[in-house]
């Protein structure tokens, strides 16, 4: 089962309601996202990464995944 891209901010706007969002990716299984969230201010990248790995729901978990590979751009805002 595949994933649409609306679906994949959808998610991440559950974890990150004010956050500069952008996902891109047309095939379901092969996606890149950018988040950029206040939250992240302090944290380290790898942090910033866990916690939208957190907000996917298991999405990319295990080779049944919906989403095979994410290409991810985090930060805190300028």
């Amino acid at each position: 089962m595949a994933i649409f891209a609306q679906q994949l901010e959808d998610l991440l706007r559950e974890s990150f309601p004010n956050a500069q969002i952008a996902v891109e990716g047309s095939d379901g299984r092969h996606m890149s996202a950018m988040v950029v969230d206040e939250s992240f201010r302090g944290l380290n990248r790898v942090q910033q990464q866990r916690a939208v790995y957190a907000a996917l729901k298991g999405k990319m978990d295990g080779p049944d995944g919906e989403l095979h590979a994410l290409a991810l751009t985090t930060k805190a805002p300028d």
